[in-house]
């Protein structure tokens, strides 16, 4: 059975775009064991849940971003599947903006370090090309859409 986990891709926009014209920025979280990789807040379903009450439940305990905090974005969901430590993984991502753009990250020990990033930066950050092409699809959904 295949491992499944939750979260969100979480972003804030720039009131001014900046000089490349970008205003979005993501959130990333660096872990603290293995290769340190870099991701949004994620993890695994407990008993009971829902996959969306996962992400936020997850996003909370790893970014100390609550719920009442985010707008989940209509229309966007995103689902990796790749494999994990020799056992197949799904990963499902929603889209997520913050309210206050400077919205305090305060992180669990799983988590060493936070950075908001434009795109291109977290792209270069991400090592996993699954979640490159979910950064670059989230991205693309908040250009073409009114969201």
């Amino acid at each position: 059975m295949a491992l499944r986990a939750c979260g969100l891709i979480i972003f804030r926009r720039h009131l001014i775009p900046k000089i490349d014209n970008s205003s979005i920025e993501f959130l990333l979280l660096q872990a603290s064991d293995g290769i340190h990789h870099w991701t949004p807040p994620k993890g695994h379903v407990d008993p009971g849940e829902n996959d969306l009450e996962t992400a936020l439940r997850e996003t909370q305990e790893e970014a100390g971003i609550e719920a009442g905090q985010l707008t989940i974005i209509e229309g966007f969901r995103k689902d990796l599947n790749y494999v994990a430590r020799g056992k197949p993984k799904t990963v499902i991502y929603w889209l997520a903006e913050v309210k206050d753009y400077n919205v305090e990250i305060r992180l669990s020990h799983e988590h060493q370090a936070y950075r908001w990033l434009s795109l291109e930066e977290a792209c270069q950050l991400a090592q996993f090309e699954e979640m490159k092409a979910a950064l670059k699809e989230g991205h693309q959904f908040l250009c073409s859409t009114a969201a």
